[in-house]
């Protein structure tokens, strides 16, 4: 079988896999990326080769990567981060960071934090979409936790979960570093 062949079944394979995941009908998914309901048909039946364009179209509808819909790995997918390759999004002169370990699509988008807040640093974080949850694990120094206007005390060791669709606050009121793990889980787009 040839490379682009099972590019199409993959294609084929996955936006039928993300649309039914995401709930949308074959028409709902059309008006979503400006598609024509024929061409979805011929895209899941894997009797067309789409422009690029065209899959970029139904991946952001999909709210998917197209590396994600042209995936054609058969067996368990295992993605290793390696530590040099986790993404810093932001830090400060004082030491305090954050960074993106690593992030799927399980149904929605899943992603894995390493924090680290330095004494008397803190970083707010506007309200997420509804239905979005977030669990942190705190590895040293102790967190406090504003949701909402309401403060929440998690030492090293403790763990804590909450709905992010309000605003939240990481801070460290304490003397030392404060070190977590945070995992954000982001509804699928319907």
């Amino acid at each position: 079988m040839s490379d682009l062949d099972l590019l199409t079944q993959s294609l084929a394979r996955n936006v039928k896999r993300w649309r039914t995941e995401r709930g949308f009908t074959l028409d709902a998914l059309a008006a979503r990326a400006g598609v024509s309901r024929g061409m979805l048909i011929q895209i899941e039946q894997a009797r067309t080769n789409p422009s690029l364009g065209t899959v970029v179209k139904i991946g952001d509808a999909l709210g998917v990567s197209i590396t994600t819909l042209l995936d054609y790995e058969r067996g368990p997918k295992v993605r290793v981060v390696p530590a040099d390759q986790a993404v810093r999004m932001w830090h400060t002169d004082a030491g305090s960071y954050n960074r993106l370990l690593a992030g799927t699509e399980a149904p929605g988008p899943l992603e894995m934090w390493d924090w680290r807040l330095m004494p008397g640093e803190s970083s707010a974080s506007d309200p997420h979409p509804a239905g979005t949850v977030e669990i942190v694990h705190v590895t040293a120094g102790e967190l406090t936790l504003t949701v909402d206007g309401v403060e929440h005390r998690v030492p090293a060791g403790s763990s804590a979960t909450f709905e992010a669709n309000a605003p939240h606050v990481y801070g460290n009121r304490g003397p030392v570093p404060m070190e977590m793990v945070l995992t954000v889980s982001v509804p699928p787009v319907r």
